[in-house]
């Protein structure tokens, strides 16, 4: 099999969740991929890393984490917190675009492996949104384009940040995640509905190990 290859459709099949062209289906499971430095893949040495096996502790090395699962019960949400809910799949779709931009340009595989995670969490996302009949503002846009005008900013920048070189991309990729975290952390605040919060801590537990991936690539 072809790495290059796979890694090539794996974008492909990315970007087409993004654009909102494959749906959410009951049972939303995130390969946790984010391997670090000295993981399988790493083009560099070994020894200037740690591979980061049992990503998300589900006893296999890749790793499997259960974002949300219909059986949750459902509860209600504010006006406020459906709001938070249709950002966090832009935020989403964000990490999405910009992996997927980086994949494209650098040699690293950390981008190819969490834009795949990233690409389940937005799905699952959107499972939610459809849940409690939240219109999703990532439906059919297209890559690097947004509904909201703050989030298509954010992206520009991180992507032209991250156009100065793999180091930069990395660091990009780093910041996308602690604003994510950031994010999640405050909408769970307040929060009492078991199935978004079962997501949203499924989430934020993700992100970190994503963050955790970005920081032992930059080293």
């Amino acid at each position: 099999m072809d790495p290059g290859g796979v890694m090539k459709r794996t974008r492909k099949f990315a970007l087409a969740v993004a654009a909102g062209a494959v749906t959410a289906g009951a049972l939303v499971a995130a390969p946790a991929l984010a391997a670090g430095p000295g993981g399988p893949g790493d083009p560099r040495p070994q020894g200037q890393g740690q591979y980061m096996g049992q990503y998300m502790g589900r006893g296999n090395p890749d790793g499997y984490c259960m974002l949300f699962d219909r059986s949750a019960p459902k509860g209600t949400l504010t006006a406020a917190q459906k709001s938070a809910l249709a950002s966090a799949a832009e935020q989403e779709k964000l990490a999405v675009d910009l992996y997927a931009a980086f994949a494209d340009q650098y040699d690293l595989r950390v981008f190819d492996r969490i834009v795949a995670a990233e690409t389940q969490h937005l799905r699952a996302v959107r499972t939610v949104l459809a849940r409690y009949g939240v219109t999703d503002p990532t439906q059919g846009q297209a890559a690097g384009e947004f509904g909201s005008a703050s989030v298509r900013a954010s992206y520009d920048r991180l992507l032209a940040q991250g156009k100065s070189g793999a180091q930069a991309a990395l660091k990009a990729g780093r910041e996308a995640e602690q604003a994510r975290i950031d994010a999640l952390r405050k909408a769970l605040s307040g929060l009492t509905a078991p199935d978004v919060k079962q997501l949203y801590t499924n989430l934020l537990r993700a992100e970190r190990m994503h963050l955790t991936a970005f920081e032992r690539w930059i080293g």
